[in-house]
């Protein structure tokens, strides 16, 4: 059923965005469903603003979210070394409000540098769609390298608690 939200929820990209509340896609980064028959934390839409070495991400999940137990905690751009270059974490589930856009910066890259865009679930880690590019070029579906970014998922900032 995850799909048909997607297909009725428009153009996720347009969003950019905050809405509002204090918290704030692609190829697998691994295992998308992790035995379950659900979807990971798809990242499905990516939109950047700003400028040169100081961009706002406007990034669009598409998780099963059900409460404070499953949810997508946060979402991430890492860069070609493997070095995470922003994290936005992500306070609460968005369990009625799928998929949803949260907005994060400031991103310091160059406009032309290839960043991969993953998210992440609280209680199955890094499962789901990942996107790729830069900012002039957009970004589209991607698969995650094998190796990069090692060791991120225990990298600062990390989730203190969920609020509901």
């Amino acid at each position: 059923m995850w799909w048909l939200l997607l297909a009725c929820g428009g153009d996720p990209t347009l969003d950019t965005g905050s809405t509002g509340d204090s918290e704030g896609a692609g190829t697998d980064t691994g295992d998308s469903d992790s035995g379950s028959g659900l979807p990971g934390a798809d990242v499905v839409g990516v939109s950047v603003s700003g400028s040169e070495g100081d961009w706002t991400f406007a990034v669009t999940l598409l998780s099963d979210d059900v409460d404070c137990s499953h949810y997508a905690d946060w979402w991430e751009v890492v860069d070609q070394d493997g070095e995470l270059a922003y994290r936005r974490v992500l306070n609460h589930s968005h369990a009625d409000e799928q998929p949803f856009t949260r907005d994060g910066g400031s991103v310091a890259i160059s406009g032309e540098e290839t960043v991969w865009v993953r998210g992440h679930q609280n209680d199955r880690g890094y499962v789901g769609a990942v996107m790729t590019g830069s900012v002039q070029a957009g970004f589209v579906e991607g698969s995650w390298p094998s190796g990069l970014g090692e060791g991120l998922e225990e990298q600062e900032p990390l989730p203190e608690d969920c609020w509901w």
